[in-house]
């Protein structure tokens, strides 16, 4: 029997007439795991896509070869049947239902008469948690009251109750912290151990090298190269040259031409409660400045309230019983809405970008526009569709939006283009002062790259800028200045010269060791 699970020969896919997969070719052999990395729209979620039966048998052409079998698959019923299972970047649980539930969702636990046995289901949920790690979790509380790091598990723990001989995750650790992250990746060594195949598509490069025992990389719809760990160079230079076509020795643009002015963009004494819980103090006496031409970096572990912050200054979008003072050009600005703060040139960029930054069925050019619609694209309540086309024509272009025009859905493109046609909506406002949360969440280095230079012009205009990130080298790497936030605090403040990962994390334990003893 061959030493390969899986062969993908020669698969085509095209959409609109425009070549997603272009005689693509991908072998994985039984038990490894297998990497899958690329540029945003390389064509690695397309190509996993196609093998799992999301686009049936007859929408492609080549052959998908499983276990030494061609198979036609029509669905994902029938490769899950075959044993295939993926694990999608967009999490495919039932929030307000209980952790078993969500195990055994649509593959149910059934007694007599086909009715659920409920007692069967908690205890098999319980068996396949204790797999991925979970075996103290509570399997009777709703899924939603959950980490995301423990939902991403819960996601493989489902895939587990499924006999999953080869399993697929699409950027499995795109929205966990570092810690988070080793957990899933030591898991999957496990699975291996147990013989499960995994293949697995991640952006996080180091990620790759950490776990995978080989990895293809794919450009622009084709195979560029598959790298043995036993035999190649698999450094992230290495990847990363295969990747764009050519070696990025500089992974952060050099920002260059830039004055930086005066404080236009000023937090005082800023206090927020948590929404539903109004005697849970999330934020607490916050105070920071930033000045015209500056990128300030809001570093911090998860849950350390850099979102709540930034979301609570956005119109008051997070919590209750906010207090403390906002000033943007030396003024004091109330901002009771989102309303009031795009008019008083505030503009914040989601690190959320399907629930809070994109309408996916609407095309690019309204995503652009419909933040600035009103102010800057309208006139006595008339939209000048002309004025919207041309702006969305030029922002395209400027950020290097890969799409075929500007009407094509945005649920369409690829992570790191959403995120590109989120930024345009903000810039197409006019801000003054732009708040970046997790800019590069879930995308690629070479659209990482696009998008730091995107920032650098930012600064180079005069805008005040501050980027909320948790990967702590782009903190250093596109930062002049970098504010710590621990437990809702300023825990620390570091210059350009002193930022380090190392004193970022000294900034912070020295505010927990503060806050033990002040207790």
């Amino acid at each position: 029997m061959s030493d390969y699970i899986l062969e993908m020969n020669h698969i085509t896919k095209e959409f609109s007439g425009v070549k997603a997969l272009d005689d693509v070719n991908l072998k994985v052999k039984q038990g490894e795991i297998h990497g899958l990395c690329g540029e945003n729209g390389a064509g690695k979620s397309t190509l996993m896509n196609v093998l799992s039966g999301v686009y049936p048998h007859g929408t492609y052409s080549g052959d998908v070869v499983y276990k030494g079998e061609v198979c036609k698959f029509r669905d994902l019923k029938e490769s899950e049947a075959k044993g295939i299972v993926i694990i999608h970047q967009e999490l495919a649980l039932s929030p307000l239902l209980s952790v078993a539930e969500n195990v055994f969702i649509g593959n149910e636990q059934t007694g007599v008469k086909g009715v659920i046995d409920w007692t069967m289901t908690r205890k098999k949920a319980q068996e396949v948690l204790a797999k991925v790690g979970l075996e103290h979790e509570d399997v009777n509380v709703p899924v939603n009251s959950l980490g995301v790091g423990k939902q991403q598990l819960i996601e493989i723990a489902k895939a587990m109750a499924k006999k999953v001989d080869l399993l697929i995750l699409d950027e499995p650790t795109a929205a966990l912290n570092d810690e988070e992250s080793r957990k899933l990746l030591d898991i999957m060594l496990d699975l291996k151990k147990q013989g499960v195949t995994c293949i697995i598509i991640s952006h996080k490069l180091n990620e790759l090298e950490y776990v995978c025992d080989s990895l293809t990389i794919i450009r622009d719809g084709h195979t560029i190269e598959t790298l043995d760990k036993d035999k190649d160079d698999f450094s992230e230079d290495r990847v990363i040259k295969g990747m764009v076509g050519r070696e990025l020795t500089n992974r952060y643009p050099v920002r260059e031409g830039v004055k930086i002015g005066d404080v236009i963009f000023e937090v005082s004494d800023w206090n927020a409660y948590h929404p539903d819980d109004a005697e849970r103090q999330m934020l607490k006496n916050i105070n920071l400045k930033v000045r015209s031409g500056e990128v300030v970096g809001l570093a911090g572990l998860m849950g350390a309230g850099r979102t709540e912050f930034a979301m609570s200054i956005f119109g008051k979008s997070y919590g209750q019983k906010i207090s403390g003072k906002i000033k943007i050009n030396g003024k004091e600005v109330e901002l009771n809405s989102v309303e009031d703060a795009i008019n008083n040139k505030l503009a914040y960029v989601s690190e959320d970008r399907k629930t809070y930054g994109l309408v996916l069925i609407d095309d690019i050019k309204h995503n652009m526009t419909m933040a600035a619609l009103k102010k800057f694209f309208s006139k006595n309540g008339v939209v000048n569709a002309n004025d919207e086309v041309l702006s969305a024509e030029e922002y395209m272009k400027l950020i290097k939006v890969k799409a075929n025009s500007i009407e094509q859905p945005v649920g369409s493109l690829s992570g790191g283009n959403q995120q590109k046609v989120v930024l345009a909506k903000w810039m197409l406002t006019q801000p003054d002062v732009l708040i970046l949360d997790e800019p590069t969440r879930g995308i690629d280095v070479g659209a990482k790259y696009e998008i730091y230079t995107v920032i650098n012009d930012l600064a180079k205009a005069g805008k005040a800028v501050i980027v909320i990130s948790s990967e702590m080298q782009e903190i250093i790497g596109t930062c002049d200045r970098v504010y710590v936030i621990n437990d809702g605090e300023i825990a620390g403040e570091l210059n350009k010269e002193e930022v380090t990962q190392e004193k970022i994390m000294s900034c912070i334990m020295a505010h927990n060791r503060k806050g033990v003893e002040g207790e």
